[in-house]
């Protein structure tokens, strides 16, 4: 089976509640990308893009584990959850953003 359909899940302060929903169609792949305002809503994120039919679910780096796997509990492994990892090499550059 191919990947046809997928969605990424990032922070970004700001964003509408809910989601920032933005869609990216090739013709052969439908990525959504989700800018939510906090951590806190991406079960609910989550629990609509599998509603919405996605193959699998990334969150950004900033999630990790935890997060993740709350996502997995939530929407019962219906699909794939995956976050972004970043190397030793970055730790400190991500921890300036973030802090």
């Amino acid at each position: 089976m191919a990947l046809t359909h997928w969605g990424f899940v990032y922070t970004a302060t700001g964003s509408a509640p809910g989601g920032d929903f933005t869609v990216v169609d090739t013709g052969a792949c439908r990525t959504i990308l989700v800018g939510i305002d906090g951590p806190d809503e991406v079960v609910g994120v989550a629990e609509r893009l599998v509603d919405e039919g996605v193959q699998l679910i990334e969150l950004c780096g900033g999630f990790g584990p935890v997060w993740a796997g709350r996502v997995i509990e939530a929407i019962d492994g219906a699909v794939p959850v995956g976050t972004v990892g970043y190397g030793p090499e970055a730790v400190d550059q991500v921890h300036a953003i973030f802090s």
